[in-house]
């Protein structure tokens, strides 16, 4: 072969090698399918339990050395087949990690870790003549790269939100694996950004499970209490396919209900419907058994009904005024730290917060595992559910404002079926400017055009107040249903400027203080103005609780908070020792004296 040829031939199966990536790249974006709802009640294989992990700081199982990507990486599971045969990483050899976890509290070593892990999970898989098979993650902290069989499925970013990928293509019949890249790596245009009072769990932290469905299936729907008067519910679904004729049979048993719909060209179809069911409340958290019937397949729910709305300055559950009694609550285990990823979990959670007398929590700051959502609908509590919009974020940034959007609409569809959730919050705690103003308000606008049943809100800040009189003055204020705030009256002030302050919140709309309290570490014991007390913190619950009072229109409050939490922020040697120490529980789960303050404040609301 003369030298011209063999120059020719290298071209060619470059431009081939070129062509077939774009293909296989392009193949992989149709494997992004939306995300699909009520999961919990499919056909589903779970994919937890033993998985292999590898740390790989500079990223050498994905990158070159010219920080290019490299086709032999460890995404493909590689053995050597010759002696000499030079691969660098053997999953097998690997150590290995419970999933769902954080490798932060698995493994000492990783405690501070921040960057990429890989896991590899293998399994074993049984091909269904014309059926679908969906890989679902719960959450992924903060970037997954997805590879099935050593191809590339799909990426996605955000911590705290589902995804899922179609994957029927590329399983094959008996073993079978998963790799993913795992990457938590803060950044300044990321949601949350750089910095953040919280513990930055890396890992698959919540379930991993295959989804078994039709070729046409039901891809989400909403069942929602329009109005009270009559009972007017509304059902609307959407198929994965814009097939038209498409017929849903709707029943709900209990109430005697049985309707057929019909999609239209796009796959969708609604109807409402005059009802009178038991309407979900605190006292009783009424549920119904609904069936949604596609092609002799049957998707089943329990679901709650209910009105939340405002008037005025109140705010109304059913009709009737109603007063928040709540408490923040973050994703953390109930005794020590690591990420909270079980409905026993949530049950504990959960359970002191009841035992303090809420009938609502806010979990903050970041949408919460699904079993904690629906685990407070059991027991009868209200939710305020958030996205990780927090401090300071890339105001001006196109893509950070689509991964807050796709955050926000992840959060809604998962959960517009939980009759408990009332409150979509869009922020925490963000600095004034006319590009934040111009990024929440499209971020209002999404959450009420998603869904119109619940009510729009956000942690406003109190950022100073004129000698004793603090003035709420945000423009978001004409976007949002409740007026949120938080304040640390006490903790950053002084407690007995407490009785001195006077509040004025000049918008027709509910208060919800939604934070107040100050540290105290579990067993520390010393005069009320000693800093870290228990009296100390008893103390300022006292004074704090007799301040809300005299808001005008105050409809709530969910101090900070259940329980300590772990902060890479809170450096304080031998009190602090990394955990944010505002708990009213320990992180051990022992009750200090400010609980019993807000307890006995809450009994008379």
């Amino acid at each position: 072969m003369r030298l011209n040829d063999l120059t020719y031939m290298k071209q060619l199966i470059a431009i081939l090698l070129v062509f077939a990536t774009s293909v296989a790249a392009q193949a992989d974006e149709t494997r992004k399918v939306p995300l699909l709802g009520n999961v919990i009640n499919r056909q589903t294989t779970s994919l937890n339990g033993e998985w292999n992990y590898i740390v790989d700081v500079q990223e050498c199982g994905y990158y070159g050395y010219r920080r290019e990507k490299i086709r032999n990486g460890f995404f493909r599971n590689d053995k050597p087949r010759q002696p000499e045969d030079l691969i660098e990483y053997d999953f097998d050899k690997a150590d290995k990690m419970q999933i769902p976890s954080d490798w932060n509290t698995w493994n000492q070593r990783l405690f501070f870790y921040e960057g990429t892990v890989w896991f590899k999970r293998s399994f074993n898989y049984q091909p269904k003549a014309g059926r679908r098979t969906l890989l679902y993650f719960g959450a992924v902290n903060y970037e997954a790269i997805v590879f099935v069989n050593g191809r590339e499925v799909g990426q996605h970013v955000g911590g705290f939100t589902p995804f899922n990928f179609d994957v029927t293509d590329l399983l094959r019949e008996g073993e079978n694996f998963v790799i993913v890249k795992v990457d938590n790596k803060r950044s300044r245009e990321n949601v949350p950004t750089l910095i953040f009072d919280w513990w930055n769990y890396g890992g698959i932290t919540r379930d991993v499970m295959l989804v078994d469905v039709p070729q046409n299936y039901i891809e989400n729907y909403s069942l929602q209490l329009q109005s009270l008067e009559g009972r007017l519910l509304s059902f609307n679904l959407k198929l994965n396919q814009p097939e038209a004729g498409q017929q849903v049979m709707l029943a709900i048993p209990e109430l005697k209900i049985k309707k057929t719909v019909t999609t239209d060209d796009k796959g969708c179809a609604s109807i409402n419907m005059k009802a009178k069911p038991q309407l979900w409340s605190p006292e009783h958290p009424k549920r119904y058994r609904v069936e949604m019937t596609l092609n002799g397949e049957t998707l089943i729910d329990s679901i709650g009904f209910r009105k939340i709305e405002t008037k005025g300055k109140q705010l109304l559950l059913n009709g009737t005024p109603i007063f928040l009694k709540g408490i923040s609550i973050h994703e953390e285990k109930p005794m020590g730290g690591g990420r909270a990823n079980s409905t026993a979990d949530a049950h504990i959670l959960l359970s002191w917060a009841k035992e303090l007398g809420c009938n609502f929590v806010r979990l903050a700051h970041y949408p919460h595992n699904e079993f904690m959502v629906r685990e407070a609908e059991r027991m009868g509590l209200m939710v305020w559910s958030e996205i990780p919009v927090y401090w300071t974020i890339d105001w001006t940034n196109p893509s950070t404002f689509d991964n807050a959007s796709q955050q926000l609409n992840d959060m809604i569809r998962r959960d517009q079926n939980r009759a408990n959730v009332i409150i979509w919050s869009i922020a925490n705690e963000t600095p004034h400017s006319a590009e934040r103003d111009n990024f929440l308000s499209r971020l209002s606008k999404m959450a009420h055009d998603l869904d119109n049943t619940r009510l729009v809100s956000m942690a406003m800040e109190v950022l100073s107040a004129a000698n004793y009189h603090n003035r709420l003055q945000d423009n978001m204020n004409q976007y949002v249903d409740v007026i949120s705030f938080n304040q640390y009256i006490g903790w950053y002030r002084d407690v007995k400027d407490a009785p001195k302050m006077t509040w004025e919140i000049p918008y027709d709309k509910p208060v919800i203080v939604s934070e107040f309290g100050g540290g105290a570490k579990y067993g520390l014991h010393g005069a009320p103005n000693q800093r870290w007390t228990e009296e100390f913190q008893e103390n300022l619950y006292k004074e704090n609780t007799a301040m809300l009072d005299k808001i005008d229109g105050l409809a709530g409050t969910t101090p900070w908070i259940l329980k300590d939490f772990r902060s890479p922020r809170r450096l304080l040697t031998d009190v602090q020792d990394y955990y944010n120490r505002k708990g009213l529980y320990s992180d051990k789960g022992e009750k200090k004296k400010a609980f019993y303050v807000l307890k006995q404040w809450y009994e008379g609301k």
